[in-house]
């Protein structure tokens, strides 16, 4: 497919989705998008979307595969313990326990329920609510549904994997299996179900990164991890601010092990560490 194809396909997905492939890396997002593609043996940028305005599962399975869903609990166990022996407590000292974070791009739900059980550790359940988004439909189904396999739960601290997880097999799976949207479990022969005092604590919803409207205001901690290094500086950049105004003064933001904020003075942060930052302003 043609280099200045690429630009036609740009436009497109922006009037069809409202995602704008000019903040991603073009060499990287076009390289994943042509291997989509090749794979249905579509010849042409617009014989794709042509596909994709008629048929609902090749949409969800673009915004699947453009969007980079890699995820588990307590990823990069370190950072976690930082979280869980500097920040949260810090946070409750300046805030109090009823504090307002965001999960941004949170994939599976790894992330935001990995929150849930930290917090845990330092006040009751029923104080702790987790706002979680990601652009990705399908993904935000399965994050409800909470189900996930043994591998995603290899970091997670013994006791709280004892503690909050069932696990399934033989018939409780094959009665989730069976189930309407489930058909991505048909090969687990051994699930992890999260538990319900969990769930009860995270709200899902579906938004963009790349969309001004999309930011809640006034929160204490902002986690976004792993997603960003997929997006061009400017679009980085653009989102730092905006988690920075998302931000109470003195609030932190939790970002991955793959990025960093060059920048961070310029746009008021003061650097906790490697991974956490404060705005300062």
């Amino acid at each position: 497919m043609a280099e200045r194809d690429y630009g036609y396909l740009k436009d497109k997905i922006l009037a069809l989705t409202g995602v704008d492939l000019n903040a991603y890396k073009e060499a990287q997002m076009k390289r994943r998008i042509d291997q989509l593609i090749s794979k249905k043996g579509i010849l042409d940028y617009p014989q794709y979307i042509e596909l994709l305005k008629k048929d609902r599962d090749a949409m969800e399975e673009f915004l699947n595969h453009f969007t980079i869903n890699v995820s588990n609990f307590y990823r990069n166990p370190e950072q976690w313990e930082f979280l869980d022996k500097e920040v949260i407590p810090l946070l409750i000292k300046r805030f109090g326990k009823n504090l307002k974070i965001w999960s941004a791009a949170c994939s599976t739900g790894d992330e935001p329920y990995s929150l849930v059980m930290a917090l845990s550790r330092h006040m009751p359940l029923s104080s702790i609510r987790i706002y979680a988004t990601d652009i990705d439909k399908t993904i935000l189904y399965k994050a409800n549904r909470g189900i996930y396999l043994e591998k995603s739960l290899e970091d997670m601290p013994s006791d709280l994997k004892a503690k909050y997880f069932t696990r399934l097999e033989g018939k409780a799976l094959e009665e989730i299996v069976s189930q309407k949207g489930n058909e991505d479990l048909k090969t687990l022969r051994v699930g992890y179900k999260i538990s319900d005092e969990i769930k009860n604590r995270v709200t899902f919803k579906q938004a963009n990164l790349l969309e001004a409207k999309d930011y809640p205001r006034d929160y204490h901690m902002i986690v976004c991890r792993n997603v960003l290094i997929y997006f061009t500086e400017d679009a980085k950049n653009s989102v730092f601010r905006r988690f920075h105004d998302t931000l109470v003064h003195e609030g932190i933001l939790f970002i991955g092990s793959t990025e960093q904020i060059t920048n961070y003075k310029e746009i008021n942060y003061i650097r906790k560490n490697s991974f956490f930052y404060e705005r300062t302003d």
